[in-house]
């Protein structure tokens, strides 16, 4: 279900250095130029699909992990980068505007 860079492994070892480690959410995080996915700091429940992966424990719904398949979980210069196997419904495409003529590009 979850491929774990070294590289986003590194960077998830280094945050939690000196901390305990909490569980991880990949979550739909939405938007204005559609669906992406994210993660948070949460715990699992009954809805969820629980996985190990590199010391850390990951969650995600069901339902979510259904949709798309899998999830490749990677650390660019932005950040980390959360990509499903299967493109989230929605995806691609123009943006809404919701900053007005500035835009997702625009």
């Amino acid at each position: 279900m979850l491929e774990l860079t070294d590289a986003a492994r590194k960077e998830l070892e280094a945050y939690f250095a000196g901390k305990k480690k909490a569980s991880i959410r990949i979550y739909d995080a939405g938007g204005c130029c559609g669906p992406r996915l994210a993660l948070a700091l949460d715990e699992p429940d009954n809805d969820d699909h629980a996985e190990d992966n590199g010391g850390f424990t990951f969650c995600i719904k069901k339902d979510l992990l259904g949709q798309i398949q899998g999830v490749k979980v990677d650390l660019t210069y932005m950040g980390f980068a959360v990509e499903p196997l299967v493109p989230l419904e929605g995806t691609g495409g123009a943006c809404g505007g919701c900053a007005g003529a500035s835009g997702c590009g625009g």
